[in-house]
């Protein structure tokens, strides 16, 4: 992978240092719901007026924003207290916050400004089940099916330990947290993991149940941050200051309900609270429409940003694959071995994949996303340059050989036109491939399409959903004709 990286600095220009990209910026970040947008807005609105601020949104889970906050992609970013003793630094019970602090320091983190409000974890059913009341209960319930995000299935304070604590015998069902209300609502799931301040809770009239062992520890939200944004960023930090103690819970709650119930955007909730101080008593927004959507402000950025994401990792992967092909086709020993490594490359996760890649590049964004992408673009293009090259006719290499062409010539006026169709025909389906694959760059801040979908997947938004997977599919649809015709174009040079 580290080759694969210094290739594509050396060919595109387009990956550096974290610190020498930024140019001044303080990077906020954020995780991939509700809560966390809205937080991140805050912090990138408050500190907009003294500094040049950007909101890289709907990073992923804790660890995720974490390897980007170490790598120094991302500056800050709105956390838990809980989760950090946990989840960042590996304790079993909580701590105090000067042992926090210490051990952050170590890892070249801080956590300051507490936010002012809790939003802890807790289990929630339907109201009708009226005979279940607290945590120890579902231990006498094992036919129950939890549904649980799968952040919380892996996290030490979450599943593992709350079901080793109450004796729980039930297997949970992995679910995103933004679908987990409707399918909790439908009867498809009995119980699921919430946040305390999610505004859902009422909205669908869930009953929350006590943790009577008081498993779950405080979860205050604070700014984590990397120990030098002080230094770099004076005035924005002060700023940043004084967001202590102002984000009560009700003030959350609200929040996450003007974005989830009344359909407003995360920036508009976070301005309008910052210019009051709460929520402001208007009538709740219009939701916009399906088209609306599709072809919001963002559709240029958002177009743009995936087309660099296509253009370039299949660029790179032709750069790389059409010679692996050539070699594999002319070397039979060789060529299995080829075949079956970009055959394996193929078959890593790719969300595994950006996760590996963001400490080895030390970054997130467009370097790791342009790798994926790359590695996933690799095996249509060499298996395609090798067959092509395979079935051109022997008697055609006899004749250029006798007519003196060197092995190069040949290669270049015989073996690589003839092999053109075919060749083709596999880096159209890489491109088609990299189209829909590149949505999951907004994983890891690279934007593209894939950044509505994130967003619709937080708030169980259908309709931001296909403003995302539409214009993918549609851009898909134009790659493959855009192809065809050049296909065309081949077929038709080489018959005259």
């Amino acid at each position: 992978m580290r080759c694969v990286y210094l290739l594509l600095l050396l060919v595109f220009g387009v990956v550096a240092p974290a610190h020498a990209l930024d140019g001044g910026t303080l990077k906020v970040g954020s995780k991939r719901f509700t809560e966390s947008y809205i937080l991140g807005e805050i912090l990138q609105q408050s500190a907009a007026p003294h500094v040049r601020a950007q909101h890289r949104q709907g990073l992923g889970n804790t660890a995720i924003v974490l390897a980007a906050l170490q790598a120094g992609s991302i500056d800050m970013y709105a956390e838990y207290m809980g989760t950090i003793a946990s989840e960042i630094l590996k304790h079993d019970k909580p701590i105090e916050l000067d042992q926090m602090r210490r051990e952050l320091a170590a890892l070249g983190l801080g956590v300051a400004v507490p936010l002012g409000f809790n939003n802890t974890y807790a289990l929630a059913m339907r109201g009708d089940e009226t005979s279940i009341a607290s945590l120890a209960q579902l231990a006498q319930h094992p036919a129950l099916k939890f549904g649980l995000s799968h952040e919380f299935i892996g996290r030490i304070d979450g599943w593992p330990g709350l079901a080793a604590r109450y004796g729980l015998p039930q297997r949970p069902r992995g679910l995103d947290h933004g679908i987990a209300y409707e399918a909790l609502a439908q009867r498809q799931v009995d119980v699921i993991d919430i946040y305390s301040t999610d505004a859902k809770i009422r909205q669908y009239g869930l009953r929350v149940l006590a943790d009577t062992q008081q498993y779950f520890p405080r979860y205050d939200a604070m700014l984590l941050y990397r120990l030098d944004v002080p230094q770099r960023f004076p005035a924005a930090w002060q700023a940043l200051q004084a967001l202590q103690g102002r984000i009560s819970e009700a003030d959350m709650i609200a929040m996450n309900a003007a974005v989830e119930i009344d359909g407003k955007s995360f920036a508009g909730v976070a301005r309008q609270w910052l210019a009051s101080g709460t929520r402001a008593n208007k009538p709740a927004a219009v939701r916009s429409g399906l088209l609306d959507k599709i072809l919001g402000d963002d559709l240029w950025t958002l177009t743009r940003q995936h087309l660099t994401l296509v253009l370039l990792s299949v660029v790179l992967a032709c750069l790389i694959g059409i010679p692996l092909g050539v070699l594999a086709a002319f070397s039979a020993p060789l060529r299995q071995t080829v075949l079956a490594f970009v055959g394996v490359l193929q078959t890593v996760p790719s969300l595994a994949l950006l996760a590996i890649l963001i400490p080895v590049l030390g970054m997130i964004g467009l370097a790791p996303a342009l790798v994926a992408l790359f590695v996933y673009a690799l095996l249509p293009i060499v298996r395609n340059t090798c067959t092509g090259i395979l079935q051109v006719p022997q008697g055609l290499r006899m004749a250029a050989l006798a007519l003196g062409m060197s092995r190069r010539d040949r290669l270049l006026h015989v073996d690589l036109p003839l092999a053109l169709p075919v060749m083709l025909a596999g880096v159209k389906t890489a491109a088609v491939m990299s189209v829909g694959t590149a949505t999951i760059a907004a994983f890891i801040g690279a934007g593209g399409y894939g950044e509505r979908i994130t967003i619709g997947l937080a708030l169980n938004d259908n309709d931001m959903l296909l403003a995302g997977a539409i214009p993918a599919a549609v851009l898909a649809l134009l790659t493959q004709g855009l192809f065809e015709l050049v296909e065309r174009w081949a077929v038709a040079g080489r018959q005259h």
